[in-house]
């Protein structure tokens, strides 16, 4: 349903050329919608898509995130990239975590904040026996073979946690 929704109003926003929708345009959007829902769905069937991500309350959590600790993360990175790009003391080597993030959605976000802050680069993720999952993530500086999550991505993991579980 989300999918469907979604495909639709994206359509339809794009069709829309300021004066109007014409019904054809409503209706393309409609087929299109349930045409990539169904596909969705068969893709993924045992995969239950929902509103879940879509809460008001979790999106105003994650803008707090973007602008707040993950700008500061950000610009920390930066830094401590740059300085090691000059200074030349760098070693790179890959480090195992478990984040214990269980959703899909907490995993997705915190392996793109990973990635996108540098000297970070979230490599692989698995799911661990014991509950959560594995994040193997390729770090410029390895201080600790077995390092805890904050040491590597600082807060990202507990804003995940509260944003998207």
């Amino acid at each position: 349903m989300v999918i469907f929704v979604f495909s639709v109003i994206v359509y339809l926003l794009l069709a829309w050329s300021g004066n109007g929708i014409d019904m054809a345009e409503v209706i393309i959007g409609i087929v299109l919608g349930a045409i990539l829902a169904f596909a969705a769905k068969v893709w993924n069937p045992r995969k239950f898509f929902s509103f879940y991500g879509l809460n008001p309350a979790r999106w105003g959590m994650f803008i707090i995130y973007l602008f707040g600790p993950f700008l500061l993360g950000m610009i920390k990175a930066n830094l401590d990239v740059a300085m090691r790009v000059i200074t030349g003391k760098i070693r790179p080597g890959i480090v195992r975590i478990n984040s214990g993030l269980k959703g899909t959605l907490a995993t997705t976000m915190l392996a793109n904040s990973i990635t996108l802050t540098p000297g970070t680069l979230t490599v692989d993720i698995s799911e661990d026996p014991e509950g959560g999952n594995l994040f193997y993530i390729h770090w410029i500086n390895v201080t600790d073979e077995n390092p805890e999550e904050g040491l590597v991505y600082g807060t990202f993991g507990k804003w995940a946690r509260r944003v998207a579980e």
